[in-house]
C-alpha cells in the first residue's frame, strides 16, 4: 500500500493522539465519514492502525515491528523513488556499507548498473540482489542470521565492521521521533547500526515519510549523527528545524 498525504495526515494524528474517534478523524480531515472509514480500514489490514469501536488506535506497543513481507509491501513506490535517488548520488568506484531494511534493499536494487563498487552488508537479500552485479564485489559481514528478514546481527557482526572505513553507509530506520533520535527495535541490530555509522566518511539515511514520528524502543542514534536523508515527502514538524540544527542536507525524492 502507498500512502497518499491524507492517510499520512490520519495517521499522525492518530500517533499523535494515541487514539482518535473516527468522527474526529473526518473533521480533521475535511472529507466524509465514509471516506474515513474506508481510509482506516485500508490502515487496519496493513497493521498500521487498530480498530475499536467508534474509533482508531496506535495499533502496537514500541517493542516489535512489522513483519518482514508486510514491511516489503508498504511504500513501496517511495522507496523506489528514494533507491532512485541514493542511486544517482553514489559514485562508481566506492565503498558502501547497506543494512538490514527494505528500503536498503531497495537500494541495492538500484545499484545494478554501478561499477566498481565495493559493498559490505548484513543484510543477505541485499548481498543476494547486488550479486547479480559483476561490477560491483559485495562482502557478507559474519553474525547471526536473523531467519525473519535475513538481517546479520550479533557482536560477531560488529566485530567484523570494525575492520573497515567505507565511503558511504546507507542506513534504512524503523523511526525517527521529534526529540531527534533515530530508533529501531532490536538492540542487537542496533548495535550493529551504531558500529555501522562509526565506520562510514558519510552515513545516508533512507526514510520513507512513515517513519517520521514513529516510535520505537531502542535509540541508535541522533540526527547529528546523518549527513544526508532521503525521504519521499517533505519532513513534517519540527523536523525541518531539527535537521537544520543538526546539519543534515536533505532531499525529498520525487518520481
Amino acid at each position: 500500500m502507498n500512502l497518499n498525504p491524507r492517510h499520512l495526515a490520519l495517521l499522525e494524528a492518530v500517533r499523535s493522539r494515541g487514539s482518535v474517534s473516527v468522527e474526529q478523524l473526518a473533521q480533521m480531515s475535511g472529507v466524509t465519514l465514509q471516506t474515513v472509514r474506508r481510509d482506516v480500514q485500508r490502515l487496519a489490514d496493513e497493521g498500521l492502525l487498530a480498530r475499536f469501536h467508534g474509533g482508531v488506535r496506535v495499533p502496537s506497543s514500541t517493542i516489535e515491528n512489522l513483519g518482514y513481507q508486510q514491511r516489503e509491501g508498504l511504500h513501496a513506490t517511495a522507496k523506489n523513488q528514494i533507491a532512485q535517488s541514493i542511486a544517482k548520488a553514489v559514485p562508481n568506484d566506492c565503498s558502501l556499507i547497506l543494512n538490514i531494511g527494505t528500503t536498503t534493499e531497495a537500494v541495492a536494487r538500484a545499484l545494478l548498473q554501478h561499477k566498481g563498487l565495493r559493498v559490505i552488508t548484513n543484510n543477505l537479500n541485499v548481498a543476494a540482489i547486488l550479486s547479480a552485479n559483476p561490477n560491483a564485489e559485495v562482502i557478507v559481514v559474519g553474525g547471526v542470521v536473523r531467519g525473519r528478514d535475513r538481517g546479520i546481527v550479533g557482536e560477531a557482526a560488529v566485530d567484523f565492521i570494525r575492520q573497515f572505513k567505507v565511503d558511504i553507509a546507507v542506513i534504512g530506520i524503523s523511526g525517527i521521533e521529534s526529540d531527534g533520535t533515530l530508533r529501531d527495535y532490536d538492540y542487537r541490530e542496533v548495535k550493529v547500526s551504531q558500529t555501522i555509522i562509526s565506520h562510514a566518511r558519510e552515513v545516508w539515511l533512507a526514510a520513507d515519510a512513515s517513519k517520521f514520528n514513529r516510535p520505537a524502543m531502542v535509540e541508535v542514534a541522533r540526527l547529528d549523527s546523518i549527513d544526508r536523508l532521503f525521504t519521499d515527502l517533505q519532513p513534517p514538524e519540527p523536523f525541518p528545524a531539527l535537521l537544520e540544527e543538526a546539519q543534515v542536507r536533505w532531499d525529498v525524492c520525487a518520481s
